[in-house]
């Protein structure tokens, strides 16, 4: 077995762990989640678990795009963000806010987060080249930005406003067995395409030339790793907002222990966001705070830190982070 794949077992484990774990804990810690009263039963299946499952499909969905999109653009830092998917996702989401239908802001944040993943292939496919690419993605990114803070800005009233604002910080709190269905669909469906172009990531190691060289398919790889992102993302926005960092941090976490492997580090990476997202929320529902600290909020002040140790460690050791 190599190592790659033990680091998918212990933490696909701990993803297990961690959603058991969210069953238990919270405002009220439950001395037996399973217990047959209506009580218990109301919390733990209607409130918990929903929730639970939404913040591990969400992690991993980020992860699982962060580590395909690293490997395609050869870039440490590359996550959804850079390509102007989760940008586009929350554009979506904030036009439904604005104009009063909060019910289709998953529906806009998956179908606009699949726009610009259309909008990059296109100009990628004539551009071709990873820095194309990234640039292209950097501009759709701030374009949609600009529009969320204009509507942030003309918000028709307070209670829009604090919508947009709790949608920009991320959380999936009150969320239904029905996101969990959305959200799961969609990762299905972007994990598809995402490992059928695991064979060009590989090949891409060895630079484009070289790839090409080998008979690998370069188009074909972005479209399938960028619409794969794209249905990935698209889920994880619908259901929790903007939830930053994980994208980056879940493939590097994995990536010091499984290898440099851009096809084998995927499946760790997915299971690495989820059970890091699934944490950051047990410790949001455990802080004795008034409000509820958001779940965005949590994952970039528990992840941070430790990402930044693990690679000043990797740096000082002369590896790479």
């Amino acid at each position: 077995m190599n190592t790659a794949l033990r680091t998918t077992f212990v933490l696909a484990a701990l993803s297990l762990a961690a959603l058991f774990a969210a069953l238990w804990l919270g405002p009220i810690v439950l001395s037996d989640p399973f217990a047959p009263d209506q009580a218990t039963r109301t919390i733990v299946f209607d409130i918990r678990l929903p929730r639970a499952l939404c913040a591990w499909l969400a992690g991993a969905a980020l992860g699982l795009s962060g580590a395909a999109l690293q490997g395609l653009l050869r870039n440490p830092l590359a996550d959804s963000g850079v390509l102007g998917l989760s940008g586009f996702a929350a554009l979506g989401a904030v036009i439904a806010f604005v104009f009063g239908s909060a019910a289709l802001a998953p529906a806009l944040a998956v179908s606009f987060a699949l726009a610009a993943a259309l909008v990059v292939t296109t100009l990628g496919w004539a551009a071709r080249g990873p820095a194309s690419l990234v640039l292209i993605g950097v501009g759709l990114s701030s374009f949609a930005g600009g529009l969320i803070a204009l509507a942030l800005n003309l918000a028709p009233n307070p209670g829009a406003l604090s919508d947009l604002v709790n949608w920009t910080l991320g959380s999936v709190e009150g969320r239904s067995m029905q996101h969990v269905a959305l959200a799961g669909g969609l990762l299905a469906i972007g994990a598809v395409l995402i490992f059928a172009a695991s064979r060009g990531l590989q090949a891409l190691t060895l630079g484009e030339e070289s790839a090409a060289a080998i008979g690998a398919n370069l188009s074909s790889t972005r479209t399938l790793v960028v619409l794969g992102a794209a249905a990935c993302t698209g889920g994880a926005t619908a259901v929790a907002g903007i939830i930053g960092f994980v994208g980056i941090a879940a493939p590097h976490l994995v990536r010091a222990i499984a290898g440099h492997d851009p096809a084998r580090i995927l499946a760790p990476s997915a299971f690495a966001g989820g059970a890091l997202l699934v944490c950051a929320d047990i410790s949001v529902r455990l802080l004795p705070t008034d409000t509820e600290l958001k779940l965005g909020v949590a994952a970039a002040l528990i992840g941070g830190p430790a990402f930044a140790l693990i690679a000043a460690r990797l740096g000082s050791r002369g590896g790479h982070a």
